[in-house]
């Protein structure tokens, strides 16, 4: 029991740590250097577009239902966002649809001619 309280302790030091040591050391009296602002200008958006590619690398064009699953959930997202612009709701969205789409195989009876 204590050494599973000694790890969590550890835990959330560290946790803590890593999430204020940014603000402890630029603060309003040093300035963070240009290169991590660039990063943090640049990075959000590389980071979503490499989880789209990683998410779209597997599909299989050749095998029905020629990855309309995924390229519907994806229009559903990126519709809803534009529409929206709340990301928690469009990730939902077409999560749910994906899930749909897969577990109904309805995409799949539609291209089985």
């Amino acid at each position: 029991m204590f050494d599973s309280i000694v790890v969590v302790l550890v835990i959330v030091v560290v946790t803590f740590l890593s999430r204020a040591l940014p603000f402890m050391i630029f603060n309003s009296k040093r300035n963070a250097p240009n290169f991590l602002c660039y990063l943090g200008k640049v990075l959000p958006n590389a980071i979503v577009g490499m989880l789209i590619v990683y998410c779209l690398k597997d599909i299989d064009i050749n095998i029905s239902p020629f990855g309309s699953n995924e390229i519907l959930a994806l229009l559903c997202v990126v519709v809803l966002q534009i529409v929206l612009k709340i990301s928690v709701v469009s990730i939902i969205a077409g999560t749910i649809l994906y899930m749909y789409l897969i577990q109904s195989n309805i995409l799949n009876s539609f291209f089985n001619f």
